[in-house]
């Protein structure tokens, strides 16, 4: 079997599109798939080409066996939504061509959105190659832009909701990385079949019996006496991380109880800014950092934040992050209602939930947990075991290729 996984977001690069891809592709490989990756010049999320790659049209390498192939795409740190969209159809127009001049015939091509606009270069390649396409949605673009208010223009929101459709329809599997988002995808399009392809995580990679003792707090000035709350990943407006600041500055009195905020994002600079005019001294920034770093940080830590804004959008949501807290033991504050509290708080009791956007109970369950190590410990040790059972990538990578060879 060939396969030709499409993205635009893959390592060098950090995020949760780019590790789980890359995984997913490793475990494919090593179960005797032919796997090759068409991407862009890395450059999120600062934005900026990584070096190596500057001023490159076309760059081929090779990651732990997987055939990479790069083409250009345009970025810019401008947040318009004209300069969004020249970034994403460049890699659209990009790939399309690298896709026919660089790849040779592929049997099934993977492609990720978002951003759905990439769709257009998937279905032109499954018409080249005549392969099956595959349509992996780890988020339900364009209905999620429209509720945050980040795309307001009707008509392109219309274009946009006929393509979603258009791709809906040609696609052999459509494959959901949450339950919630294949039960959108089948009261919409009922005819279509649908496959949940959760996210995961590598527990040999996240395995806090691996993990020496780390000067991570020494580093950035934390007593190991201070009870640590991280949150790690994108600052955008989707997470509202306001409600962390907002509890941060009702709990300052409390001057054992720390907040990193740990990644980049568009929001990043607003909430600096918010932490300097309130004198946050028990709030801390740190720029994105390497999957390499990731298992020392939260050895070093006592507990993950996970919010999300209070949508009803984001009931079928489940943020990455959580995977590698878990593995490593690391408990849970979940302000995420619907499909991930009935996972990881009522099923997997890794941690305790709190209302979004509700800066008052956010407050009691970082009491609660802060003053109450043992409970701490149990929540950590009940999450490692329960991803072990249900999320382990090693079996999502195996039962994805089941499905595949049905096609």
């Amino acid at each position: 079997m060939k396969l030709l996984i499409l993205t635009q977001y893959f390592p060098p690069e950090v995020g949760a599109p780019q590790n789980r891809l890359f995984e997913l592709a490793v475990r494919l490989k090593e179960a005797g798939v032919d796997v090759t990756v068409l991407t862009a010049m890395p450059n999120y999320p600062k934005m900026e080409i990584f070096e190596g790659y500057k001023d490159k049209k076309y760059v081929y390498e090779e990651m732990e066996g997987l055939k990479v192939h790069r083409s250009s795409i345009y970025v810019s740190k401008s947040k318009s939504i004209l300069n969004r969209l020249r970034n994403y159809f460049s890699f659209v127009y990009s790939s399309r061509k690298c896709g026919v001049n660089k790849i040779g015939d592929v049997d099934i091509i993977l492609c990720e959105s978002p951003p759905l606009f990439l769709g257009y270069s998937a279905l032109y390649l499954k018409r080249k190659k005549k392969a099956k396409l595959v349509f992996n949605v780890s988020d339900l673009w364009p209905e999620s832009a429209e509720k945050l208010g980040v795309v307001t223009n009707k008509t392109m929101l219309s274009l946009a909701y006929k393509l979603e459709s258009k791709l809906y329809n040609n696609s052999e599997l459509i494959t959901g990385q949450t339950q919630g988002i294949c039960k959108s995808i089948n009261e919409r399009f009922p005819h279509k079949k649908t496959y949940w392809l959760p996210n995961g995580v590598d527990l040999n990679y996240y395995d806090p019996f691996n993990v020496t003792e780390t000067n991570w707090r020494e580093k950035n000035n934390i007593s190991k006496n201070d009870f640590v709350f991280l949150y790690a990943g994108i600052i955008g407006i989707a997470q509202g991380l306001e409600i962390i600041l907002q509890a941060a500055k009702l709990v300052k009195d409390k001057t054992a109880i720390k907040f990193v905020l740990l990644g980049n994002g568009h929001e990043k600079q607003r909430l600096v800014e918010l932490k300097q005019k309130n004198n946050l001294n028990n709030v801390i920034f740190i720029d994105s950092i390497s999957k390499t770093e990731m298992p020392f940080v939260l050895r070093s830590v006592n507990a993950a934040i996970v919010p999300l804004k209070k949508l009803d959008l984001f009931k079928g949501a489940i943020p990455s992050k959580i995977f590698e807290s878990l593995a490593m033991q690391v408990p849970i504050l979940l302000g995420v209602d619907g499909e991930a509290r009935e996972l990881f708080i009522e099923k997997g009791k890794c941690g305790l939930y709190f209302e979004p956007e509700n800066t008052n109970e956010l407050i009691q369950k970082v009491t609660e947990i802060s003053s109450d190590l043992n409970l701490a410990k149990q929540l950590g040790v009940n999450g490692r075991n329960y991803v072990k059972e249900y999320f382990n990538r090693n079996t999502i990578g195996i039962k994805l290729l089941e499905q595949l060879k049905k096609l």
